[in-house]
């Protein structure tokens, strides 16, 4: 649309339907494969954010001074739109699409982009919205620049892809907090005050926007907290209430969530009466805490969206009953510990899906059942085993899913088919 000429690399296989949206708009392409040279006469790159900053490929861009950059800041460039954008390391898409989904029934012209959905740069050529709700991941973050929020939210920053971070959680933080680059005084940024590692680095760094905490744990002047089961916006002199039990999705997680998610909705204005409609027929994300089926009177539940361990703690929290948990994958340098409690009251049997489940096996053998697994269908069908009525199964990988799935999605599509077939 802009008329530069583009270049598609990628050293993975290509999908048809991308392959046939490339040709219809006669961008060159390849796959399997990275031309270096190709690559390398380019004036910018733009970068997936799967792709880390040591491989080959960057590291020659690198030293050729070739700005390498996300698709969020390459799109900015071209829209005036209002970003609301929403990061954190659990519960950031839940927030993004409760957020578009209240501002969609607000009669808002709205896209929905960055780690979800279309991509920005397409909605900005084709659509030309007045407002984009973005999730943006930590990836995402580390190549934008001069990017920036209108309204920026911080969700919480709990240890996750510390492989990409040289092992150093003050680096992930880093990177979390680039959220705020480049605000100023006309901007907001809404933060976790519940959040150790957010208050704590607020306490060193300057933020220019105007800042709007929220919180479960204590009653706040001004911002948003829980009071007695009870949502309270207190903000320029308005305020909104609304009882928790009339939220659409359950747990304290969502309540965080949702506090988050109505200071940006007052931020811009959205009445009460459709505020109040939009938590109550708000319909939660496939794939995350997902109620799936009851079978002889178990609950499967899919969560294959959470791939820390910290969503698996969040998702055990909010169980009640006995609970068979299917975890494993890929391990992102998983401290399992912070789960041991959790097992130890409620967990009957940990069922292990991956490629090398060693180091789970290793973490859990000592405080419940342990078994081993490399297959979606062994799993449920040893999970399935093992439960009885009034039991939960639950799979929480706490792991990327790359060993034997696609992503995250492929896995919970596989699991919904395993249980379906019992």
């Amino acid at each position: 649309q802009k008329g530069f000429d583009v270049f598609v690399s990628d050293y993975g296989k290509i999908k048809q339907e991308h392959k046939e949206t490339l040709d219809h708009y006669q961008i060159a392409w390849e796959e399997s494969k990275h031309s270096f040279a190709a690559i390398l006469e380019a004036q910018e790159v733009i970068k997936s954010p799967g792709i880390a900053d040591n491989t080959k490929i960057i590291k020659e861009l690198e030293q050729n001074k070739i700005p390498v950059i996300s698709e969020i800041e390459f799109a900015k460039r071209y829209t005036n739109a209002k970003t609301i954008c929403i990061t954190g390391s659990n519960g950031k898409t839940t927030t993004t699409l409760l957020i578009y989904h209240i501002l969609k029934h607000a009669k808002l012209h709205v896209g929905l982009a960055g780690n979800i959905g279309q991509s920005f740069a397409k909605q900005v050529a084709l659509f030309d919205y007045d407002y984009y709700v973005l999730e943006l991941s930590s990836f995402q973050l580390d190549n934008m620049f001069d990017f920036k929020a209108d309204i920026a939210i911080l969700l919480n920053i709990t240890p996750d892809h510390l492989d990409r971070y040289d092992n150093k959680f003050e680096n992930y933080v880093d990177a979390k907090f680039r959220i705020v680059q480049n605000m100023t005084a006309n901007d907001y940024f809404i933060y976790n005050k519940d959040d150790e590692n957010i208050t704590h680095k607020l306490k060193a760094k300057e933020i220019y926007a105007h800042s709007i905490a929220f919180s479960t744990n204590e009653l706040l002047d001004y911002g948003a907290y829980l009071d007695n089961n009870e949502l309270v916006y207190q903000l320029h002199k308005t305020e909104f209430t609304m009882p928790l039990s009339s939220l659409s999705i359950e747990g304290t997680h969502n309540a965080s969530n949702s506090l988050a998610a109505g200071i940006a909705a007052k931020l811009l204005h959205v009445r009460n009466k459709s505020l109040r409609e939009s938590f109550t027929d708000f319909e939660g994300v496939e794939h995350r805490m997902e109620k799936f089926l009851k079978i002889r009177n178990i609950q499967f539940i899919n969560d294959s969206k959470a791939t820390n361990v910290n969503s698996v703690w969040y998702a055990l929290g909010s169980i009640k009953s006995p609970t068979i948990l299917i975890l494993g994958g890929i391990d992102k340098g998983n401290d399992y510990s912070i789960l041991d409690q959790y097992v130890k009251e409620k967990v009957k049997a940990i069922i292990c899906l991956g490629k090398n489940n060693t180091k789970i096996i290793k973490a859990f053998k000592e405080i419940t059942a342990v078994f081993d697994t490399n297959s979606m269908e062994k799993a449920v069908r040893q999970a399935y085993e093992i439960a009885k009525e009034g039991d939960t199964v639950l799979l929480s990988p706490a792991c990327a899913s790359f060993d034997l799935f696609d992503d995250y999605e492929n896995r919970g599509q596989e699991f919904k088919e395993a249980v379906r077939s019992l």
